[in-house]
């Protein structure tokens, strides 16, 4: 049985680690707050736009913008969004095998993949595994999204698909369910995906102005941007999500484990007592 002194060094260092996880607990749950409210303001226009996108790309010719056309099966582009911090549960872990899984899963749709990863977790746990290749790491833009950031990313993942590097661009990120949900989501970003148009419908015909060209060269891309900035939201939600989570968990191992401890020092001091008592009596029994 470990000594007293052992057992109240664990039991310090254990009320120790619980204060950090009480701490980091709080701080998460106070930025989910505000990450939350930023995903919910987010959502309608993201969701109305896409349908709008999608309408439109029912309606209009491929050749009206490449941003529109459905090309060959040369190389994807896959953008991953995980965090730069672990401590947040399968957050990180969950999301990256779910890309990867997709690129084995489709590795004959395609010549070959590219991962664009934001996060530091993502590159971590994917560069060594074998037939992914890592283009480019985003690090420590999470921490503080802005639409501008999206914006910038957007705009490289759109002059890549019109450069003809990709054929296809998927997004990879978690989707915000709760603070206990989040989702793995893959969505495919380039080309936009036509609106189905069912049978008997009548499909109405847009009119632009100033025209076409000038219309669909600002919104196709801003669409891109809106969809970014929209993954970007619900991902670092559901990291805040998961980290209080993890670390609410943290926290009542560590209570459970102080218990423990404390029980087991309670016996080791009885039995320490019994003993000096029994030392002390016998003793005093050889005397007489």
């Amino acid at each position: 049985m470990a000594n007293l002194k052992d057992i109240k060094k664990r039991i310090s260092s254990v009320k120790n680690t619980q204060q950090i996880t009480k701490a980091m607990k709080m701080v998460s749950a106070s930025k989910l707050r505000r990450a939350q409210s930023a995903v919910v303001a987010a959502r309608p226009y993201a969701d109305k736009m896409l349908d709008v996108l999608s309408s439109l790309a029912a309606r209009e010719d491929q050749s009206a913008h490449p941003l529109l056309q459905e090309r060959g099966m040369g190389r994807a582009l896959v953008v991953l969004m995980t965090a730069d911090r672990g401590l947040c549960g399968g957050f990180n872990g969950n999301v990256s095998k779910g890309a990867e899984r997709f690129i084995r899963a489709n590795s004959a749709g395609f010549e070959g993949y590219d991962l664009l990863i934001i996060g530091r977790k993502g590159k971590e746990l994917l560069k060594h595994r074998s037939g992914l290749t890592i283009t480019k790491v985003y690090e420590n833009i999470t921490g503080s999204i802005t639409y501008s950031t999206a914006a910038l990313l957007g705009q490289e993942i759109v002059e890549g698909y019109i450069g003809d590097r990709y054929d296809a661009v998927f997004l990879v990120y978690n989707a915000f369910r709760s603070a206990i949900c989040q989702e793995v989501t893959i969505d495919k970003l380039l080309p936009i995906v036509p609106k189905t148009i069912e049978e008997g419908e009548q499909v109405t015909e847009y009119l632009y102005e100033p025209n076409r060209g000038e219309v669909l060269a600002q919104l196709l891309p801003k669409h891109v941007e809106v969809q970014v900035f929209r993954a970007l939201l619900e991902s670092v939600a559901s990291e805040l999500g998961a980290r209080m989570s993890a670390m609410d968990s943290a926290s009542k191992n560590a209570a459970e484990m102080i218990g423990k401890l404390t029980l087991q020092y309670n016996r080791a001091r009885q039995a320490a007592i019994t003993k000096e008592l029994m030392e002390i009596i016998s003793g005093s029994e050889s005397i007489k």
